[in-house]
């Protein structure tokens, strides 16, 4: 059913206009009921995936739940749409009750990949009233990596029962791949010698856990990705092979923490790197883990040998994913995946390139503000010629708006978040077991957010380019990239045929960073007047959507064209809003 969860009263009504405009589009009859009584007629509870994605050729299927104040019969309606073509419609008759009743669709997609699908459900008595609606998305990949919706786990304790209880809390999200966050038994001996075991930190873990999750991931065609440190070695390894280290400038050796870890030497053709590669190998023969995920730690940037000859790590750190790359394809061939960890967007020019799936960026000082998010995506995009981008980017959840509009600047600019894991939790920390739970609003606003992404990934995911955000100029704001805080953020992306114009509201804003609190959320804003450069293209329609909404499907706007320039108006702004162009050949 609907919940309409904003409090303004502008958007209840928006809400019920886009709803009624979206049905009576799809089923000419179709008519809104009063929300009042959509309210308490009937309900659909959710509609539940049980695949993070499918496959080309895999058949899709969902289950919607259903139920209602009487006993009636009525029809149940799914429509299927790519971006704003509706390509089919299942019904099916079903009996109404109070008790929740579960509903089973399926249906073929095209096998075209990566594709994003939309799919509105709701359902409608005999005079073609709509009692109850619900929108949401699913998409066909090849590989997850085409789409990455990168999640984590780290609970790995020895007789663990939870798992599908736990991946299935993610299918919302449709997490796709899964980071195995400390499953190890040690940095420089990932396999242990014995199940259960004791990792460096004393907590009990068991491969045997790790396994049956990955086997649980599987079953919802989610990767699993088992977490890896490039030079990273335990202080008893460090003492068999002293001479196999990276040095300070003072000859001693670079120690992580406090004496928990040393740093190796990563370059090609070292002892370490042969032995790590190794451990790699070893990792893949005997787990079903689906590439590897290297780390760094952001420093050291150089380091010397036992003589005292100084070199560079970012060439090295770049070769050293080459050769994962290597003993990834000769185990897994295209199928494995391997991701490597730029921290602080370093050494991006000389990792963005290298054999990897994905670029992967944990963002630290000094890119604190929520501009620097957009630029470090399309860096990387650049550099890597149009590599998926996953940023990694903590925050405590508590900071619901700061949340949403990470993830806003971020799906807009068609890159990826690590942030939903174990337990529904929300990354908060670099170190990935002091995850925080979200509170249950935010959770669901997220979940659209994933959901909206997928199904208009076509528009504005990783198969896009970044466009020019000076063709928008929002009348009567500020919008300049320049400009940190109280603001409207344009963000633009090119496919075919088509212009994706986001707009992200940072207006009242206090301050633009992205990790400090914003205790406010941004000014609610109506009626926006963008004019476009249109760069002599004729427009062919114009279509907008907003995640801040309930109903995440397509309306037409109207528009103005005179030569160069372009005219619409954005009815409303929460967060996240987005407008279509599409251009005529």
């Amino acid at each position: 059913m609907v919940h309409l969860r904003d409090d303004s009263e502008y958007l209840k009504i928006f809400n019920a206009f886009i709803i009624l405009f979206i049905l009576m589009s799809s089923c000419n009859q179709n008519k809104i009921l009063e929300n009042e009584v959509m309210q308490n007629s009937v309900n659909i509870n959710t509609v539940m995936f049980k695949k993070s994605f499918f496959y080309p050729n895999e058949l899709a299927s969902w289950l919607v739940a259903v139920n209602g104040e009487k006993e009636e019969t009525l029809l149940l309606v799914s429509k299927i749409t790519h971006l704003d073509q509706i390509l089919d419609m299942k019904k099916k008759k079903i009996r109404i009750t109070p008790d929740v009743t579960e509903y089973d669709f399926k249906w073929q997609p095209p096998k075209d990949s990566p594709k994003g699908y939309g799919l509105d459900v709701w359902v409608e008595n005999d005079q073609g009233d709509v009692l109850a609606f619900f929108s949401t998305a699913f998409d066909v990949l090849e590989k997850w990596t085409q789409h990455p919706r990168y999640g984590f786990m780290v609970d790995f304790s020895p007789g663990r029962k939870d798992g599908d209880q736990t991946l299935d809390q993610l299918l919302p999200f449709r997490i796709n791949a899964l980071q195995f966050y400390d499953w190890m038994y040690r940095h420089d001996t990932y396999l242990p010698p014995e199940d259960p075991f004791i990792d460096p930190l004393g907590r009990h873990l068991s491969l045997e856990t790790a396994q049956r999750l990955i086997d649980i991931a599987h079953e919802r065609n989610m990767a699993a990705m088992p977490y890896t440190a490039v030079y990273a070695a335990s202080i008893p390894f460090y003492k068999q092979h002293p001479e196999w280290a990276l040095f300070e400038t003072d000859g001693k050796p670079s120690f992580f923490g406090e004496n928990f870890l040393v740093i190796m030497d990563p370059r090609p053709d070292s002892p370490w790197t042969k032995h790590l590669l190794n451990q790699f190998s070893e990792i893949l023969a005997n787990t079903q883990f689906d590439g590897i995920h290297l780390d760094q730690y952001g420093a050291p940037k150089i380091g010397y040998d036992q003589e005292g000859n100084v070199y560079d790590l970012a060439q090295p750190l770049a070769a050293f994913i080459n050769s994962t790359r290597q003993v990834v394809d000769e185990s897994q061939g295209q199928r494995g995946a391997v991701v490597f960890n730029a921290v602080t967007n370093w050494p991006i020019e000389a990792v963005a390139p290298a054999d990897q799936d994905l670029v992967y960026i944990e963002v630290w000082s000094p890119y604190i503000h929520f501009n620097d998010l957009g630029l470090l995506i399309q860096q990387a995009q650049t550099l890597s010629d149009g590599k998926p981008v996953v940023i990694a980017a903590y925050i405590d959840p508590a900071f619901e708006t700061n949340a949403l509009l990470n993830d806003a600047i971020i799906f807009a600019n068609g890159a990826g978040h690590i942030e939903i894991g174990e337990g529904g939790g929300y990354l908060a920390d670099p170190y990935f077991p002091k995850y925080e739970i979200p509170s249950a609003a935010l959770r669901e606003k997220l979940e659209r957010y994933y959901q909206f992404s997928i199904r208009y990934q076509n528009w504005l995911g990783p198969t896009t380019q970044a466009g020019n955000h000076q063709m928008v100029n929002i009348q009567g704001y500020e919008s300049d990239a320049g400009i940190t805080k109280n603001k409207i953020m344009p963000v633009v992306r090119e496919s075919e045929g088509t212009s994706a114009i986001s707009l992200i509201n940072l207006m009242g804003s206090k301050h633009g960073e992205w990790e400090k609190e914003l205790k406010a959320t941004p000014t609610l804003l109506s009626n926006l007047t963008l004019e476009i450069g249109s760069k002599g293209r004729e427009v062919e329609k114009i279509l907008f959507t907003s995640p801040d909404l309930d109903d995440i499907s397509l309306q037409p706007l109207s528009f103005e064209q005179t030569g160069e320039s372009l005219i619409i108006t954005i009815p409303t702004l929460n967060i996240w809003s987005l407008a279509i162009i599409e251009w005529k050949n």
